[in-house]
């Protein structure tokens, strides 16, 4: 159906595809997988018409094509879900599914509402989705944005469907209820580009793998002969021994002591002591209460009752300024919106906490500024042409990068982590994993909120399990199983768990 022939894109300073093919056929999953920075994003930009490569073919249904601007694309049957939904929160599901074609009476021209709502219906029940065209769209979860979309790309009767990272701020359910719609667009005929960085779901859902790495295309694999380990091989370009490089630390004294922390409607009572070198493990499900309690923690949201110590010395935090001042650092869930100024330069970001070290008389030192944001940069192995690139324009990982360096800056005795790793490469992952344990080794006390129970468990000396705002159970790292932490996620007691096998 599509074919993809030595496509070259090249930005200033960057080649970001390198003859690079691609193909894909009718009623197939086909994946595309590799490392932040691999080529993933601009790809699918050129053949959904947002970009046009420098050189190389573009075949669709065996003719050649030239995709000169998205509606182009869109008129030959292509339709792209991205990350982030792009929706009209404010209009219900219906407005939003025909927003720029609606369907228009003839004689008036006026648009035939009527019609809209019925073919949306239509739509919503081909997918067996349990939604109204009239719901408004703000109102829905991520998981049913993401639906939304879907559904406007069947309203425009695409052909080829891309997914760019559909399951990365999802639930475990939503991923099996998505992953049952794609099998169901599958089996009517439509195409569909699957892109994620979790090689796993890649492994579920596809028929087919591509692998890009650094620009360059790498090779394509049955998913039926090709293995895991194999897969993590082509991407990173080496054999990845340890994805959880885990150092035992001897646990200190505690920094941080929580007690009865409460916030009316997301979470109650929670008391836990953070250690000297510790790195300890939240998980949950999805509204456990985990984010909102980090955030109380950092001095940000509504107020909250219960105390707060550090270092033993009881501390009223009410903004961040003050939890900095505590030593406190803080990496949000949301990179993007919360940890980043997208147009801002990478050294702009990385010294913004700590700007006033480089001033003096009002005047600032971009000499100082620019020596300490590259020592925090290349401890992070930031990878870009330069400090003066802007963030917007670099790849997850790396975004998530300058966000850790720019709080590593702080010099944090207390390291709030929620989500280290989300939407980011397993190469990234290994990375970031063995920067928190070298940091845990100087002492640095860490908390990690993470919903990927592999990465709790391989990286957590304690785990303390979340669910309805209230802490269910604690476990030490030899206690933990997968088991164990998801049967306390959902509610079960202590010794409700204990009773269960560990195979059950």
């Amino acid at each position: 159906m599509l074919r993809l022939e030595s496509i070259t894109k090249t930005f200033p300073g960057t080649l970001a595809l390198d003859k690079v093919n691609f193909d894909l056929n009718t009623g197939e999953v086909h994946a595309i997988i590799g490392e932040n920075g691999a080529g993933k994003s601009t790809l699918i930009k050129v053949i959904s018409g947002i970009y046009q490569p420098d050189s190389g073919e573009i075949f669709l249904d065996g003719k050649p094509v030239n995709f000169r601007n998205t509606l182009f694309a869109q008129q030959s049957g292509i339709a792209a879900i991205y990350q982030e939904p792009t929706i009209f929160p404010d209009l219900n599901i219906a407005e939003n599914v025909f927003m720029g074609h609606h369907i228009c009476i003839k004689v008036t021209k006026r648009i035939n509402w009527r019609k809209i709502y019925k073919e949306t219906e239509k739509l919503l029940q081909s997918l067996e989705v349990d939604l109204k065209p009239r719901t408004t769209v703000k109102s829905l979860s991520a998981a049913q944005q993401q639906l939304v979309e879907i559904v406007k790309a069947l309203s425009l009767k695409s052909k080829i469907l891309i997914m760019d990272e559909p399951t990365s701020s999802i639930t475990l359910r939503e991923v099996k209820e998505l992953f049952g719609i794609i099998k169901r667009l599958k089996s009517s005929g439509t195409a569909i580009i699957f892109i994620s960085h979790r090689i796993e779901e890649a492994m579920e859902i596809a028929d087919r793998v591509t692998v890009l790495r650094d620009g360059h295309y790498i090779g394509t694999r049955d998913v039926s002969s090709v293995t895991i380990d194999e897969l993590i091989q082509m991407m990173v370009g080496r054999v990845l021994k340890d994805l959880f490089p885990k150092i035992n630390v001897e646990r200190g004294e505690p920094v941080l002591h929580v007690e009865s922390l409460t916030r009316e409607g997301q979470f109650k009572d929670v008391s836990f002591e953070l250690h000297k070198g510790e790195i300890l493990g939240f998980s949950g499900l999805i509204g456990a209460g985990r984010s909102e309690l980090a955030r109380a923690i950092f001095g940000l949201g509504n107020p909250y009752s219960g105390k707060i110590f550090v270092n033993g010395k009881q501390a009223h935090i009410t903004n961040p300024g003050i939890a900095m001042d505590h030593g406190i650092a803080y990496l949000p869930e949301d990179r993007q919106h919360q940890g980043l100024v997208l147009l801002m330069n990478i050294t702009s970001n990385i010294t913004l906490p700590i700007l006033n070290q480089f001033t003096r008389a009002g005047l600032l030192s971009t000499a100082k500024e620019l020596k300490v944001a590259k020592k925090y940069a290349d401890m992070l192995d930031v990878r870009a042409p330069g400090l003066w690139k802007n963030v917007m324009q670099l790849s997850g990982g790396n975004q998530q990068k300058v966000v850790l360096a720019k709080w590593l800056a702080t010099n944090p005795r207390i390291l709030i982590l929620d989500e280290p790793t989300r939407g980011i490469d397993v190469g990234a992952k290994a990375s970031v994993h063995k920067f928190m344990g070298e940091l845990a080794s100087r002492g640095i006390g860490i908390i990690m909120i993470s919903s990927e129970l592999p990465e709790i468990l391989g990286m957590s000396d304690r785990i303390i399990v979340m669910c309805e705002g209230e802490i269910k159970a604690e476990f030490t790292r030899k206690e933990a199983t997968q088991d164990k932490l998801l049967s306390a996620a959902v509610g079960l007691s202590y010794d409700q768990i204990n009773k269960i096998g560990v195979n059950k």
